[in-house]
């Protein structure tokens, strides 16, 4: 049996869709368990560029069966969307490929209206939601008012679910001084979009991956956004609406924690955060635009410029500790190959005392103060190198002392974007 959980272990953006793509061509299923589309796993084959924001990164490998479980908020639009533009690319050719857990909560237009006129009331106070409606969805379900994918296929229940719910949308709405949504246009938009994912529905997503743990086979839990964004463990409220830690896996997918048995931490080289809140180590300099630029910084949903610093320890060991992170791959460090010095911010001053301990607070850890370890650029082109034994003594200090400082070994290393360019210290599966 083999559950392997990938979870950000930053700000989201560390790279998951990637590492899941490659991890993939090892695995019978991978199974996306929360968030929803303000996702944006970019994946490289070939010079092609798939940028998916709901289906498992491991659709574009063949022989994996993937699982959209019921923690994911599913908007019905954009994934007919995303299935038909795989399609197209020659992708989801197999019958049962993909299945969707009739369990899962949708996304209907009210959602994303509620969403966008939510932020921008807060004026200077923006949370930087996407606007895809993800928190509206999380909302309806914590009130017991979501609207299942199984309902699209009830068209009575739908008919009576969507009266209750744009009772209460459209109220809010016109507070919001924005246009209201008439319940025969969903009904009609939802009934559309039913005929279309009826193939891909499933039951009980749960049993089907309890079987397959039993079965002795390969699943990848992939999750979305990143640790530090967690809406009860992150830097709250500038969070996500869901849980991005590893334990979510269990709770999305519907398995119990005994079968996982490892969790990949995704990191950058560096530190980068989207939208408002507290960021040690965020370069508002030359250095940082850098990074920006060379890293091409800008979000595949939102396409908004990510902030970016460096490497945050204090921040990594926090998300090793409330994960279980049991090994780490660290991404994109063929964006630092032209700098001459790279720091890593060791511990934070917070009133003059030198902490390891990152701080709950929000106001705490915008007052945080990072303490630098600097070392030298290794002044190589990366994206080149297909073996670990290639890499520079520069770059293997750099790595090693990452992993004995947060007392977690880094197996998988990234230098570039294609599958190609991914070097692995250790095997993924170990039987």
């Amino acid at each position: 049996m083999a559950g392997i959980v990938v979870v950000g272990a930053q700000w989201g953006d560390e790279g998951k869709g990637k590492v899941v793509d490659v991890f993939s061509s090892q695995a019978d299923y991978v199974v996306r368990y929360q968030g929803g589309a303000n996702a944006g796993h970019t994946l490289v084959v070939n010079g092609q560029k798939t940028v998916l924001h709901l289906i498992p990164s491991g659709i574009l490998h063949p022989k994996a069966t993937c699982i959209i479980a019921s923690g994911v908020v599913i908007d019905i639009e954009l994934i007919l969307k995303e299935i038909n533009a795989l399609k197209a690319n020659g992708y989801i050719q197999r019958e049962g490929q993909l299945l969707i857990s009739d369990q899962a909560t949708i996304i209907l237009p009210y959602h994303k209206a509620l969403d966008a006129a939510r932020e921008e009331s807060l004026a200077n106070e923006k949370i930087g939601t996407t606007g895809k409606g993800i928190g509206p969805a999380y909302e309806d379900r914590a009130s017991r008012r979501a609207i299942l994918l199984q309902d699209i296929f009830d068209l009575k229940t739908l008919k009576k679910k969507l009266e209750k719910a744009l009772s209460e949308k459209n109220f809010l709405l016109e507070k919001y001084g924005k246009s209201t949504f008439s319940v025969e246009d969903v009904y009609n938009l939802a009934a559309k979009c039913a005929e279309e994912l009826k193939e891909y529905r499933c039951s009980d997503t749960s049993s089907l991956i309890y079987n397959a743990l039993r079965m002795r086979k390969r699943v990848l839990f992939e999750g979305a956004q990143g640790t530090l964004l967690d809406l009860l463990h992150g830097t709250y409220p500038f969070v996500t609406s869901s849980a991005t830690v590893a334990g979510s896996a269990c709770i999305g997918s519907g398995v119990g924690p005994t079968d996982i048995t490892k969790v990949i931490g995704i990191m950058k080289a560096y530190n980068t955060r989207v939208g408002s809140g507290p960021f040690p180590t965020e370069l508002n300099d030359e250095v940082g635009e850098r990074i920006r630029k060379i890293g091409a910084e800008f979000g595949a949903t939102t396409g908004r410029s990510r902030r970016c610093g460096w490497l945050d320890l204090v921040a990594l060991r926090y998300a090793i500790r409330i994960n279980g992170i049991s090994s780490l791959a660290m991404m994109k460090l063929d964006v630092l190959d032209e700098f001459d010095e790279i720091l890593v911010a060791t511990h934070y001053e917070i009133d003059g005392q030198l902490t390891t301990q990152m701080p709950t607070s929000p106001d705490l850890l915008a007052k945080s103060k990072p303490v630098y370890k600097a070392f030298k650029g290794w002044k190589k082109n990366l994206t080149e190198m297909r073996s670990i034994g290639q890499i520079p003594k520069e770059l293997s200090d750099y790595v090693h002392f990452i992993g004995n400082e947060v007392g977690t070994p880094i197996d998988v290393i990234s230098v570039g974007p294609g599958r190609e360019q991914t070097l692995w210290i250790k095997p993924l599966f170990t039987e």
